[in-house]
């Protein structure tokens, strides 16, 4: 971290020393949502701290969901949609980006022993854009090829108002190479901030996790020049020592020292129109293999983000969305490394300081506009737009020249798409097409393509007659396309430890098509037993084929295979590592999601269990290592003195996927309770793996490496603010 950094944090330490604070405001509004004829609700302060309604109940599945293009809630959508919502952000006290996504079916987050590199997996599916994690509109593609995680994806927590995940490629309309789905992050704004009449507002936070020692210290300010002009700033620091898994031992390389911040303002140069600005960075460090490499990161994300409509919202709801984001590595080795050279395999030294270096540069274009028109009696929504993405690699090795592990060179996608949505009385059908292309260059070659894909959805809610309104049953077919990655096209030269082999690239990769099959339900029911409570179910069964599936292959030279040469210098195997295509990868699950809110509390259970494999061209069926643990997540929460204190508790099953010999099962207890004290004051608390079980997630348990999780940890929390 930097000095300037440093001192910063210093400040905001002093600043906090007797006070420790929440990792989210509990005083917090929503974030003003757009209404449309189906959902019309208003929130106050208080209300939105509890997560409800006082009204009627309200879970975090009826707030307008910022990845839906119409306005629709996640329990809205015919498609599997979550949310994290700001209540459910404070009870979970977020350390990383991991914990966010708890409980969430289908979702869930690979993450090295160095917990701010992590990457994103829906449906057994991650890497190279499979996922596509978008941070106020800015897409996040950093990757680096190795050993474990391959992208490297960190948002602090501390800055987040909302998370939003769409699962499968019915995601259309949100970017190209999305088979997996989309996580969308939100981050604060002032109006989330500030509470109504307030001019300016501030707040100075601190947490303390007992398991690796771990401090957050986080000061926010935000100001209103006007109705239409505000800014918010927000800068978090976090410095955590090793942890200790279930057994007691530290994870080596487990600790980190990362400084955030962010820089927002909302400009609204008339009553329809609104431009968003902002800035968010980090600054990272942390060691790995047993202290033999520094690792320093940087990232810089600039997002710009223009809404007009016209007065009824009908021909006009038009969205501009402009990014760029930079993100650097640098790995520093700290001591002379043997190794063999990744050019013609020879033994060499690596010297003390010498640097491999990593620079990803992404900018980014998306826009889109709604159209709002009835004929007859049929309601009509028409999306239509266009995305366009690029990512500048370059990267530098020890060895000079660029690192061939993770190759430089420029990969473009873009797309244009049109979808209609038609709605009468109780039928809903959602039509839309996608064409999508991409070109990869380098100085070893080029590639490229393109394709339509198809989307059709038919919904159908026609039960009100037999006592089940707010039932909605419906059906999906989509269609999804990812180009190769610049990794896995031209990824080559020697395998540099332990035994050497040639990595091949392989530019006649054929991008990856998927078709998914999905069939869900949707409830929705206020006044279940009570007049203040509410019910919301969403489940679904999919199932995903992937034609083209982009894997790792060892080819063996005794095979025959010209294309692997011999290496000669010992310890030298006879193989060679190459990505390839298989026939396809047929991915199938079920999900649950389930929330009932009431005055005396809430509760909720959700569920995913996932299957899935690849088959070869020859017929061979092999289990998919990015498989993650089934999952059966319950939580409980009850709420005293008028809702001032909360206390409850989430239970968590995991079971071992299917191929993976390392993996076991188990199951997490985690408690929470929160008290706010006065106006400007909350306490919380969280106990996480309650019972220190020890365990590692599947993801992160192969032969080769296996990363266990923290063992039990106490955190504390509590929340100052002051405005006027």
């Amino acid at each position: 971290m930097g000095m300037v950094g440093r001192n910063m944090a210093v400040l905001l330490g002093g600043a906090a020393m007797t006070i420790l604070l929440d990792s989210q405001p509990g005083w917090a509004q929503q974030a003003a949502q757009p209404t449309t004829e189906k959902t019309v609700r208003t929130e106050t302060s208080s209300e939105a701290t509890q997560g409800t309604n006082t009204a009627r109940g309200t879970t975090a599945l009826d707030k307008i969901t910022i990845v839906s293009r119409t306005g629709e809630s996640a329990i809205e959508q015919m498609a599997s949609a979550s949310q994290v919502d700001q209540a459910q952000l404070e009870r979970r006290m977020a350390t990383v980006p991991q914990d966010i996504l708890f409980g969430i079916p289908g979702t869930t987050m690979q993450t090295d022993a160095n917990r701010t590199a992590s990457s994103v997996n829906i449906r057994g599916l991650q890497d190279f854009g499979r996922v596509a994690v978008i941070v106020d509109g800015a897409r996040q593609n950093f990757q680096r090829s190795g050993h474990g995680t391959q992208s490297m994806f960190w948002l602090d927590p501390e800055l987040v108002q909302q998370v939003d995940v769409i699962r499968g490629p019915v995601a259309n309309t949100y970017g190209s190479g999305a088979i997996g789905g989309v996580v969308m992050f939100d981050t604060k704004d002032a109006n989330d901030f500030l509470r109504d009449g307030e001019t300016w507002g501030g707040s100075v936070t601190g947490q303390y996790e007992t398991n690796g020692n771990g401090w957050t210290t986080s000061g926010t300010g935000a100001y209103r020049f006007s109705e239409a002009f505000d800014v918010l700033g927000n800068i978090v620091w976090r410095d955590y020592d090793e942890y200790k898994d279930g057994n007691g031992d530290y994870v080596a390389g487990s600790g980190f020292d990362v400084l955030s911040g962010m820089l927002k303002s909302s400009i609204r140069p008339t009553e329809n129109s609104e431009l968003k600005l902002g800035w968010i960075g980090s600054d990272d460090s942390w060691t790995e293999s047993g202290d033999t490499y520094q690792l320093d990161s940087r990232q810089n994300t600039f997002t710009g983000r223009y809404n007009i409509k016209d007065e009824n919202e009908s021909w006009l709801d038009l969205h501009i969305n402009v990014a760029y984001n930079k993100a650097n590595l640098d790995q520093t080795y700290l001591r002379d490394v043997p190794r063999f050279s990744s050019i013609d395999g020879s033994a060499i030294i690596v010297p003390a300081g010498s640097q491999t270096t990593y620079q990803v540069e992404t900018p980014s274009l998306d826009l889109w506009n709604t159209s709002r028109f009835d004929t007859g009696a049929v309601a009509h929504e028409l999306t239509y737009g266009g995305d366009w993405v690029q990512d500048d690699v370059v990267t530098t090795s020890p060895e000079g020249g660029s690192d061939i592990y993770t190759p430089s060179g420029k990969r473009r996608v873009s797309g244009a798409y049109v979808q209609e949505k038609l709605t009468w009385e109780w039928l809903e059908v959602v039509g839309a097409l996608r064409y999508d292309s991409y070109k990869l260059d380098s100085d070893v070659g080029e590639a490229s393509g393109d394709r339509i894909s198809p989307r059709i959805t038919v919904g159908v809610s026609p039960f009100e007659q037999i006592g089940l309104d707010g039932l909605q049953v419906y059906g999906t077919y989509a269609e999804g396309y990812r180009s190769p990655s610049l990794s896995e096209t031209l990824i080559s030269g020697l395998h540099p430890n332990g035994v050497v082999f040639p990595f091949l690239p392989n530019p006649d990769l054929k991008p990856e098509t998927a078709r998914t099959v999905e069939f869900g339900v949707n409830y929705s029911r206020d006044g279940v037993f009570q007049a203040d409570d509410s019910l919301r179910l969403k489940a679904a069964y999919f199932n995903n084929d992937i034609d083209d599936y982009i894997g790792g292959a060892t080819i063996s030279r005794f095979d025959g295979n010209p294309a692997c040469p011999f290496v000669f210098p010992i310890p030298a195997v006879p193989i060679c590592y190459q990505y390839q295509n298989f026939a396809n990868a047929k991915i199938n699950g079920f999900e649950l999601e389930s929330f009932y809110e009431a005055g005396w509390g809430f509760g909720g259970l959700s569920v995913s269990i996932i299957d899935g494999h690849t088959i070869s061209y020859e017929g061979e069926r092999e289990d998919l290592s990015t498989i993650p643990s089934s999952q059966v997540t319950a939580q409980l929460g009850f709420k005293f003195l008028d809702d001032k204190l909360i206390a409850g508790g989430e239970v968590q099953y995991n079971g071992a996927p299917a191929g993976n010999a390392i993996a076991r099962d188990y199951t997490l207890v985690n408690l929470f309770a929160s008290y706010q004290a006065t106006d400007d004051l909350k306490f919380n608390a969280r106990v996480d793996n309650l019972f220190d079980v020890n365990y590692t997630n599947p993801l992160n348990a192969s032969t080769t490496t296996i990363v266990y999780e923290p063992g039990i940890s106490f955190k504390l929390a509590a929340t100052m603010r002051f405005g006027s």
